[in-house]
């Protein structure tokens, strides 16, 4: 069985990308930067280094210090399928960074991107 072309491409070629699309819709750089941290447990040094060195997506990943384990609460439809039912595992993380820089690039909040948990309230304030 062959691999898809996505594993071999590299991240650098498709990071350009990312970026377009958030800032079109008055997004940043930074906030995409942030997203690939969050989900991958990359410095933002580490990300640098590997788009400068061009890595492939596999190897992206198969890199990444640690998958952030909140992502499997993303779900919802990206290229037509639902990213919770994808079973590769690789394909299913290219998907959730597909599926956090489409919510970026629709305007939602950066708490509810990642996933964050709001502060819960202080009893007795007033």
């Amino acid at each position: 069985m062959t691999k898809h072309r996505i594993y071999t491409t590299s991240f650098a070629s498709v990071y350009p990308h990312y970026v377009a699309k958030a800032e079109k819709k008055g997004r940043t750089k930074a906030e995409v930067d942030e997203i690939i941290r969050w989900l991958t447990g990359f410095s933002q040094a580490q990300l640098d280094a590997h788009l400068a060195s061009k890595t492939d997506f596999e190897t992206f990943f198969a890199q990444a210090p640690r998958l952030n384990p909140a992502r499997a609460e993303i779900k919802g439809v990206i290229c037509g399928v639902r990213v919770e039912e994808i079973a590769e595992p690789l394909m299913r993380e290219i998907r959730y960074l597909d599926k956090l820089i489409d919510e970026l690039a629709k305007g939602k909040a950066m708490e509810k991107i990642l996933r964050r948990q709001p502060a819960p309230a202080v009893q007795g304030a007033r």
